[in-house]
């Protein structure tokens, strides 16, 4: 069969590549202006990162907690950077963790301020790992602070981990568990008269669901529930612990909640201090006369002594390594997975094999640690990357992955023929199973007066999605996807010692936290990243090793681009960041269009975990 991308493809690539433009266009709307911004930025030195004595680090973590950053354009990120409080911005979990451990080592840090009103996404494991992290912090001494006007259940996570959170006394805390609902397409697709052809191999395979049906299906409804339910037991065991509030108590049924608030004359704020979700309620005033007594007053005479998380980061920047050593090689798997070469914060086929391939040919790097948080994507490209994999092993350099919040479906495809695997215990994996999809627009087109007709050599050769699917087209893809699944269940079988009826109990698409699949045979171990890096350091017999992050190098340009640009972010004013509402639409219907562009896969078929994504 001719492959050919699919009208689908084609009209959401096109629509992709217009609004990419005009976004270009109003982006550069401002372009001369910064041009002179650059120069009075050239001429003016940086003002001297100074760490006064007793002082509080503040963690204003704003964005989203990530493995590694998305590329983005250096005039895109310039504008980013002039805006301190940017939503949409990406926090490197190594830096966070990086920040922590140095100020446990500072004499002149006594305190962590957790500023987190503005932290938009992370994932228990990655927030799990910065608590731990709080914890040694806190084991040497010093005090961890949370101060809020409000907490969301995310941010209240993090936040729990902390010896005092400050709520402000109009503020609320939102504890309100766990849920996954969805938008159902079929009765929409009808009246439009678009097939959606789906193909799959797993009873629990739902990411097709939304074009075949109205509703969740109950076996799609049973699985949730129990992945969302050991979820919670995660999350509401650890916030109880560090609070040592019963689980029971962090989510409120309707007769106690009204009860408490009857109790509290109606104030959310007061609600929370009773039920020991906080510690104090106080005004902003407050709380920076309650930083003061503690670490004292700044050199301004207006705030307390701090320094804030990307100056602190500034200043201990590690220093480049000249004399390279025996390292563990790190190579980052983040995002959808994609054919071809992806640029940062996505897996690529071709970029991602070629990083797992550098790291094999580096006489230096003696190990592998492949950190995978990625619901998966392209079959083709999965199995790309793998075979990359298992060269590393064949060259005598052991592969251990470290799965970050998931590593499911190609995910785990990628994942499976490691040496040695480590889940955190909310680890979203598994997700065994496979689906091709693809739309034909044939009576949508014949409704509004438009045909296809012709003649063609064989019946392939008339594949289009102005044409409709044959029974006997249909017929093969569902043996390719079938052919698909076999092939999956007989990899983790094989990588795993497990029969294929073993697999077959727990695949079906079925997705398990890290803490079920240790006990189902699919982790050998729950640990983080570190814990990986000194099993690939144990496995390839290094005392004395350092760390290497393997990634795609800048060219000379982009590091001079990025270097200027970077010099200029604090001369941005914030309305040119703000002020272009249609701006802020395109991104917004961009990162929709994302998810039609991961349907790459060059033979349809799909390693993908959309129950990863709620």
């Amino acid at each position: 069969m001719a492959d050919k991308p699919s009208f689908l493809k084609k009209m959401f690539t096109l629509i992709g590549k217009v609004i990419n433009g005009i976004r270009l266009v109003i982006v550069n709307l401002v372009f001369f202006s910064v041009l002179a911004i650059i120069f009075v930025a050239l001429m003016v030195g940086e003002d001297e990162i100074i760490v006064e004595d007793n002082s509080a680090l503040v963690l204003d973590l704003t964005g989203h907690i990530v493995d590694q950053k998305r590329y983005v354009d250096p005039f895109e990120a310039i504008l980013q950077q002039s805006n301190n409080n940017n939503p949409d911005g990406e926090i490197l979990l190594a830096d966070i963790l990086y920040v922590i451990q140095n100020a446990t080592q500072d004499t002149r840090i006594q305190a962590i301020v957790l500023d987190l009103a503005q932290l938009r996404s992370a994932g228990i494991s990655k927030m799990t790992a910065i608590g731990e992290a709080l914890n040694e912090f806190r084991d040497a001494g010093k005090k961890v602070i949370a101060k809020g006007n409000n907490y969301n259940q995310q941010q209240y996570f993090l936040a729990s981990y902390a010896d005092t959170i400050y709520l402000n006394p109009q503020g609320s805390v939102s504890l309100d568990g766990l849920s996954r609902y969805r938008l159902f397409y079929k009765s929409a697709l009808d009246k439009l008269k678009i097939d959606m052809h789906v193909f799959r191999v797993g009873t629990y395979k739902s990411a097709v669901e939304p074009f075949i049906r109205d509703d969740m299906s109950d076996d799609d409804k049973q699985a949730s529930d129990q992945l969302l339910g050991d979820l919670w037991q995660s999350y509401s065991q650890t916030v109880g612990a560090n609070r040592n509030v019963p689980a029971d108590d962090l989510v409120l049924e309707h007769e106690r909640f009204m009860a408490e608030l009857d109790k509290a004359e109606g104030e959310f704020a007061v609600v929370a201090k009773n039920m020991h979700w906080v510690d104090e309620l106080v005004s902003a005033e407050a709380f920076r006369n309650a930083m003061i007594e503690m670490v004292g007053v700044s050199n301004d005479g207006e705030s307390y002594k701090h320094i804030a998380f990307n100056d602190y980061l500034k200043l201990n920047a590690k220093l480049p390594t000249f004399v390279e050593t025996d390292s563990v090689g790190v190579v980052v798997a983040k995002g959808n997975i994609l054919n071809g070469k992806q640029p940062a914060g996505q897996i690529g086929g071709d970029s991602t094999s070629a990083l797992l391939k550098q790291a094999r040919f580096n006489p230096n790097i003696k190990a592998v640690v492949l950190r995978v948080d990625s619901p998966g994507g392209s079959a083709f490209a999965s199995e790309q990357i793998r075979q990359e994999v298992l060269a590393l092993k064949e060259a005598g350099k052991p592969v251990v992955v470290s799965m970050g919040s998931y590593a499911a479906s190609g995910g785990y495809w990628i994942s499976a023929s490691a040496d040695f695997i480590y889940a955190t215990p909310t680890t979203l994996t598994g997700s065994i199973g496979i689906f091709g999809m693809f739309a034909t627009f044939d009576k949508a087109l014949s409704h509004i007066g438009v045909n296809s007709d012709g003649v063609a050599t064989s019946e392939w050769a008339g594949l289009s999605a102005a044409r409709p699917l044959s029974d006997n087209v249909k017929s093969v893809i569902q043996r390719h996807i079938e052919k698909g699944y076999l092939n999956f269940i007989s990899l983790v079988a094989n990588e795993r010692e497990m029969t294929l009826e073993q697999v077959d109990a727990i695949a079906q698409g079925r997705v398990w936290t890290g803490k079920r699949a240790l006990q189902l045979g699919l982790v050998d171990e729950l640990g983080d990243i570190d814990q990986a890096v000194a099993k690939a350091a144990e496995l390839a017999n290094m005392d004395k090793f350092d760390t290497k992050l393997v990634e795609e190098p800048l060219s000379p340009e982009q590091v001079f681009v990025q270097q200027l640009m970077g010099a200029t972010a604090e001369f941005i004013p914030p309305s040119f960041v703000n002020s272009s509402i249609a701006s802020q639409m395109l991104n917004q219907f961009g990162s929709a269009l994302e998810q039609f562009a991961m349907f790459d896969d060059p033979n349809h078929a799909y390693l993908y975990c959309e129950a990863c994504n709620f």
